[in-house]
């Protein structure tokens, strides 16, 4: 499967150019457009527990979309719901986490399970349960606003707010806190951030949904009270 990332940082698309036999897993909604020759074939991934699981769970689709191609050069592109950047990130046997809603696609040997992260993460905008992935291919990543790149060495710490968080590696600690006392936590707009220490990579998200959404619902008609 080769990748290649349009249109970015504010709109973008990724087209997916497969081999014949080459399988490529997609959520739910994801596909913009394919080529003739490509078989889609519909279901939970693993069985229905694995597909609650991930949903009720992860924040992800319950089914998910397996596109094979039938000739060398299919082509499939796909989109996330949300305007904003796409990155394409080959695993080799590597794991990483990934924020609910971030997974796009991937190919057909990368494993996609929820898994508990802990008391640390109780007050965090992502909850209890994050994304892990696995396995040795390409994966595709979508954001909310473009998507920036943090490398931290070994001992380097950054500090993040919770809703620019896209995905980090394995390996990677983190540690969600207040962003100083309670006030600050509730009145300086920041909310809840997270300390994240090398070695490894994080991908940040320049936008915020929760931040979009504060803005944005004040602002909705509110119903009559007649």
């Amino acid at each position: 499967m080769q990748t290649e990332v349009m249109y970015s940082p504010a709109y973008a698309t990724a087209k997916l150019t497969m081999k014949a036999g080459e399988a490529v897993r997609a959520e739910s909604g994801a596909m913009l457009a394919m080529s003739p020759g490509i078989a889609m074939e519909t279901s939970t991934q693993g069985g229905v527990l694995k597909g609650l699981k991930r949903a009720v769970l992860g924040g992800e689709s319950f089914f998910m979309n397996t596109y094979t191609a039938q000739a060398d050069g299919a082509e499939l592109y796909v989109a996330p719901a949300l305007p904003g950047d796409i990155v394409s990130w080959p695993l080799q046997g590597a794991a990483l986490y990934v924020q609910s809603g971030s997974f796009l696609a991937s190919s057909s040997g990368i494993e996609v399970d929820t898994k508990w992260g802990g008391g640390k993460t109780f007050f965090s905008s992502e909850g209890l349960f994050m994304l892990r992935v696995s396995g040795t291919g390409e994966l595709v990543l979508s954001s909310y606003g473009a998507i920036h790149a943090i490398d931290l060495a070994p001992g380097q710490s950054y500090t993040v707010d919770t809703g620019h968080m896209v995905a980090w590696t394995e390996g990677i600690t983190y540690n969600v806190r207040k962003v100083g006392g309670w006030k600050s936590t509730l009145f300086s707009g920041e909310g809840l951030v997270c300390d994240l220490t090398g070695p490894g990579r994080i991908y940040l998200q320049t936008r915020s949904t929760d931040a979009f959404l504060g803005w944005l619902i004040p602002k909705l008609p509110q119903p009559s009270s007649s």
